[in-house]
């Protein structure tokens, strides 16, 4: 056996048990992700329990993934800082505390805080699942871990909303946060013997200004887009607000681009395939959280079916998001990246126009239908656009086109909510009738949307160019 097979054979960090040490990471990562789309079942009965409208109530789906997307950027530099050990049990920790208080949650604001505690949680222990798995496991075995992680990334927010409709069905919305902390403190249990210190702590210097740019811009930017829901696109603290995102952000780039050590090494979009990835990623994410987001809603309030039942009908996709991701890594081995892109948006296109002539009197099996085609497509463009980004990243620039990768899927997530959210109020109050029909309308109008985004997924598609081949 030559030195090469041998180094591809062994690990960065030897680690004794390293299914063991990645577990609780994997079970944290799951429920972060299970928590980006569990509560769009609870969101009726929260704004009936909380008060509010659903412009204020869709701040606990936003609000949650933007403090993920504020944290994610800063992965890097945490793990320059501080021990493996110490980051996961803190990111478990703050997801447990944050958790609770929304459980025991008595108005709004006590539960988007702890929604914003448990963003903490996860935008720490999201990157860190990534960065460990890369070093723990030989390279020779990273396509088999890599596919486990896609499964528990696109499994997770598929079967969110299924699983807080039984639990809606057996209780109220408080527990569905109760059930989070259960999984969390088994992750935790099983942190503190079994994660081990792999990460290099240099202390490399803290550039505070893109910190706050970062957080100005991503702030500004999602901030904007969920007032709009409810002032209008062309109110004044909509377009200001959106200015003072664009403008930080731009300068945020900027300086990332110029300075030695960069909070996110953006940089390697200078390479044509990661470039499209990302593009692709971004597309197709917003696309499938847009469906994820309305299709619960439109259950309850436009079907007006009851919260177990919802969780029902949202389970065959739930479980074909499963299946195909599973195969979407095989395809990619076989055909590389576009042809599985490409297919995979038209499919989800598909799946999106029949969700574009739903009535308040559609039959469960069509909805099922255009639900599973959907969740056919989105995995199935998603696992190739990533596996396809990331191979045109060499060394130390894979944990960076990581870093990246995960920041603007939690970023584009928040923006994609409160968007398709604005559309939704603007097709509420674009027609008169009953309070069902009204909301079937406005969830055409956040459909139309999603249509929107498979077509520029598509297109985008049509320019991706496997390595060492062509079209």
């Amino acid at each position: 056996m030559s030195n090469t097979q041998k180094s591809g054979m062994r690990a960065r960090v030897d680690v004794k048990n390293p299914w063991l040490a990645i577990l609780p990471l994997l079970l944290g990562s799951f429920v972060g992700m299970f928590s980006e789309t569990a509560l769009n079942v609870a969101l009726p009965q929260l704004m009936k329990a909380l008060h509010v409208g659903e412009g204020s109530v869709q701040w606990l789906v936003t609000g949650y993934m933007l403090v993920i997307g504020i944290v994610l950027p800063l992965s890097g530099l945490l793990t320059r800082w501080f021990s493996t050990r110490k980051l996961v049990i803190f990111g478990l920790c703050a997801f447990i505390v944050g958790s609770l208080i929304s459980g025991f949650g008595v108005n709004f604001a006590m539960v988007l805080v702890g929604r914003m505690i448990q963003g903490i949680g996860t935008g720490i222990i999201l990157p860190l699942m990534f960065t460990v798995a890369m070093l723990i496991f030989p390279p020779n075995k990273l396509g088999t871990v890599n596919g486990i992680l896609a499964l528990v990334i696109m499994f997770a927010p598929a079967i969110g909303p299924v699983v807080t409709g039984f639990i809606l069905a057996a209780g109220s919305w408080n527990a569905v946060f109760f059930s989070f902390v259960v999984l969390l403190v088994i992750a935790l249990i099983l942190a503190i013997p079994f994660v081990k210190n792999v990460n290099q702590l240099t202390k490399t210097k803290i550039d505070f200004l893109s910190i706050l740019l970062s957080v100005v811009a991503f702030s500004g930017l999602i901030a904007g887009t969920s007032f709009a829901s409810h002032s209008g696109w062309t109110s004044p603290k909509v377009l200001i607000t959106l200015l003072v995102g664009v403008l930080a952000l731009i300068w945020y780039v900027r300086r990332q681009l110029t300075i030695d050590n960069p909070v996110l090494n953006l940089r390697v979009f200078r390479y044509r395939n990661f470039m499209l990835g990302a593009i692709l990623i971004m597309i197709d994410f917003g696309m499938n959280l847009s469906v994820m987001y309305l299709l619960p809603q439109y259950l309850q309030n436009g079907l007006l079916v009851s919260v177990a039942l919802t969780g029902i009908i949202m389970l065959p996709g739930g479980l074909v998001t499963a299946a195909t991701s599973a195969v979407a890594g095989r395809l990619y081995d076989n055909f590389g990246a576009k042809w599985p892109a490409r297919l995979g948006f038209l499919i989800a296109a598909v799946g999106a126009v029949l969700f574009a002539f739903v009535t308040t009197d559609s039959p469960i099996w069509y909805v099922i239908l255009a639900h599973i085609i959907v969740m056919i497509g989105a995995p199935l463009a998603l696992s190739p656009s990533q596996t396809s980004a990331l191979n045109s990243l060499k060394g130390i620039e894979s944990a960076d086109g990581s870093a990246i990768l995960n920041t603007i899927q939690q970023i584009v997530g928040a923006l994609i909510t409160a968007i398709v959210t604005s559309f939704l109020t603007i097709g509420k109050n674009s027609v008169s009738g009953s309070m069902a029909f009204k909301f079937t309308n406005g969830i055409h109008y956040g459909i139309y949307f999603t249509i929107a985004l498979a077509i520029m997924g598509f297109i985008v598609a049509l320019f991706v160019k496997d390595d060492g081949k062509e079209d």
